[in-house]
């Protein structure tokens, strides 16, 4: 990496942070906030939570092409801008129409920074860094969020509506903060990319891809198997962990499992507590392993969550063995994430053409929103009424991640699926340029 590249990185990686922080103020208490503090009911609370989804599900598909036209500055700064107006106006939301138009400002903004984000730093780093790069950035949005959402808990008071202004009001502030931050960073040009590790393709895909390698475009990324594939991975990964923490898990553990309401909060902390923890330890052990290898792991990983929460509901045992696998079950889950952190976004940034990041990063963020706002909607019925079949269903969903990754696996090329293989060549060639040019002895 180069010195500005350095520099750039920091100040993406800093606004990161704080916007984390700002969130971690208010997503713990939106449901709350909306149904009991300003008494609009839980009904309400529920469409405002949907169109949050559906405005991200709504902008997100034409996010890439403006990134990959535009540049990802500009479109970081206009959804920083519109999450922000989007948090003050949700703060003095007193009406269901009001509530409705924050939901709607709130859901694009965040929507349209979370690839304009990664393909800041796509930009700013190369195939060597970039497993770091990412990373790190889950590292910080977790402890902002971990942060944010411990003062806001000082804060909160759900007789006093504007204790919620004060943090609503903050996080506005925060989206500001990244849009400053990011309006003072200096990018390198797309062209330094050039470099990178994957040119889109797999040698099965490169025949039918090499046509829209520039062209980019829905049309060429759906000829290209493996970033289909790992779509489809990705849904199942955000299906079955992130879609069901604070819905399916959650009424599960409270209805079938009996835990106390007060354990969920415990629970989430710990999921924190083990990213933060753990990120950087199991950065070491899987920056130089396969990644299709190390994303079949964590299915196995979150099986075995999903035991421990069978164990919490259905096995019988005492309140405090039931606790205890539950907020097991969430730490498991977070060992997990910060398993794929350094994993899957790498990936699809080294799968994407030059000319199309922006449009790669897009489609997954749509994916992830798409399983964001399904996995709700089947797990939260299902953990409160059928606590059986609802562990088997996810289960079988983590295993069939294990399926899926190693299938992937087959599809990428030897330097997509391990990085760490292009920096030993590298290095291998910079030590050996002279012998390497040197003609045979004479016999």
């Amino acid at each position: 990496m180069t010195r500005a590249m350095g520099a750039a990185m920091r100040r993406i990686q800093a606004g990161n942070a704080l916007s984390a922080f700002g969130l971690g103020f208010t997503v713990p208490y939106l449901y709350v906030y909306v149904a009991q503090v300003r008494g609009l009911g839980a009904s309400t609370a529920g469409a405002v939570l949907a169109v949050f989804a559906m405005a991200a599900l709504v902008v997100l598909p034409f996010t890439g092409r403006v990134i990959d036209r535009r540049g990802p500055l500009p479109v970081l700064i206009t959804g920083a801008v519109l999450a922000s107006s989007g948090a003050l106006v949700m703060g003095l939301a007193g009406n269901v129409p009001t509530a409705v138009v924050a939901a709607v400002l709130l859901g694009a903004g965040t929507a349209v920074m979370q690839p304009a984000l990664a393909t800041m730093i796509v930009w700013c780093s190369t195939p060597s860094t970039r497993t770091r790069a990412f990373a790190t950035q889950f590292f910080l949005a977790n402890l902002g969020l971990g942060i944010g959402g411990l003062i806001g808990g000082q804060i909160v008071d759900e007789d006093r509506a504007g204790s919620f202004t004060l943090l609503f009001s903050v996080e506005a502030l925060m989206f500001l903060v990244l849009a400053g931050t990011a309006a003072t960073v200096r990018l390198p040009r797309p062209a330094s990319l050039a470099g990178a590790v994957s040119t889109g393709t797999s040698a099965k895909d490169s025949a039918k891809n090499s046509a829209g390698k520039n062209a980019g475009g829905l049309r060429a990324m759906l000829r290209h198997r493996a970033m289909v594939q790992l779509c489809v991975l990705g849904f199942v990964l955000f299906f079955a962990c992130y879609g069901q923490f604070e819905s399916g898990l959650a009424a599960y553990g409270t209805e079938a499992a009996e835990i106390d309401p007060a354990a969920l909060g415990v629970a989430l902390a710990a999921n924190t507590a083990v990213i933060v923890v753990a990120q950087f330890v199991v950065l070491r052990l899987v920056e130089r392993r396969r990644r299709s290898r190390v994303i079949a792991a964590v299915g196995l990983i979150w099986t075995l969550a999903w035991l421990m929460a069978g164990y919490a509901g259905l096995g019988h045992g005492s309140a405090t063995m039931a606790t205890a696998a539950f907020i097991s079950t969430y730490a498991l889950f977070g060992l997990g994430e910060a398993m794929l952190s350094p994993t899957v976004a790498p990936l699809v940034a080294d799968l994407a053409p030059v000319s199309a990041v922006g449009q790669y990063n897009s489609a997954f963020a749509l994916v992830k929103q798409l399983a964001l706002a399904l996995g709700p909607a089947v797990g939260g019925p299902m953990g409160a009424a059928l606590p059986g079949p609802y562990i088997v269903t996810f289960v079988l969903f983590s295993l069939g991640i294990t399926v899926l990754a190693l299938r992937l696996g087959r599809r990428l090329t030897p330097v997509q699926d391990q990085p760490s293989l292009a920096s030993a060549s590298r290095l291998v060639a910079r030590h050996t340029p002279e012998t390497a040019a040197e003609p045979a002895p004479a016999c």
